[in-house]
């Protein structure tokens, strides 16, 4: 079984050597909030955030952000590849589904976590106080691939329920944001509405924040709770996603 999931990941990895400029176009959104909105609401503090000055407080929001927007639309290559017959060569292989799901998962967790090394040396030139712990920076990565792993499911569930690239394309579109918004990356939870921190402590996003946070920069968290509700829903959504996957081909 891990075998085939290295090998799958290694498979989906192989496709960065023919477009190297994927990540590159992929990390300038979230330079743009880093280098743009952070600076600027750091020099105009109008969000409390317990001392810890802005531009501090928002990179590891950014650095999950940059994640999300790389693993969120790994749905739509699924489809791709359903058009283009390989997924229903894959399927009738002796590989699990599920090492299937596995295997593009994690390649999209390596590739986000690519992104987001950048995004954290970009902090560091911008003078973000992030810590130098291996320890700590090694939980960041187990964070970051955590995250992804669930999203990059969760885009390969929703292309098993909508089939089409169109619509898949435009319920991800759809969802980024509110993900976004609807976690603490910009603001302390303690500033949100009540409804929005009920929609905060459902998001996994908020989760994986928080343990970033709590990692990079030392903010109080609870990183055994961020964790476990991490493990739990990559582990729920790759199920998920592996049971949808024959969907695809019917």
């Amino acid at each position: 079984m891990w075998s085939r999931i290295t090998t799958m990941c290694l498979v989906e990895l192989q496709k960065l050597r023919h477009d190297r400029s994927e990540l590159v176009t992929r990390a300038v959104q979230p330079a743009l909030w880093l280098v743009v909105f952070g600076t600027t609401l750091s020099l105009t503090p109008v969000i409390p955030t317990g001392g810890v000055r802005y531009l501090d407080y928002l990179a590891p929001g950014i650095l999950a952000q940059s994640a999300l927007f790389i693993a969120i639309f790994f749905g739509i290559q699924i489809i791709w590849e359903r058009d283009a017959g390989i997924l229903a060569r894959l399927l009738v292989t002796p590989t699990p589904r599920v090492a299937i799901v596995s295997g593009k998962a994690f390649a999209a967790g390596v590739r986000a976590l690519v992104q987001a090394l950048a995004v954290l040396v970009l902090a560091v030139l911008l003078g973000v106080g992030i810590t130098a712990n291996p320890l700590k920076l090694l939980g960041m990565c187990v964070v970051v691939v955590l995250g992804s792993v669930f999203f990059c499911c969760l885009s390969i569930t929703i292309a098993g329920l909508v089939l089409s690239r169109d619509r898949l394309l435009g319920i991800g579109q759809a969802i980024t944001m509110p993900l976004f918004f609807g976690s603490s990356a910009l603001y302390p939870v303690d500033l949100m509405p009540h409804w929005l921190k009920v929609v905060n402590c459902i998001n996994p996003l908020g989760y994986e924040v928080d343990a970033l946070r709590g990692l990079l920069i030392g903010t109080p968290s609870d990183l055994w709770l961020d964790f476990g509700v991490l493990v739990a829903a990559a582990a729920f959504m790759t199920g998920a996603a592996s049971a949808l996957l024959g969907r695809l081909v019917r």
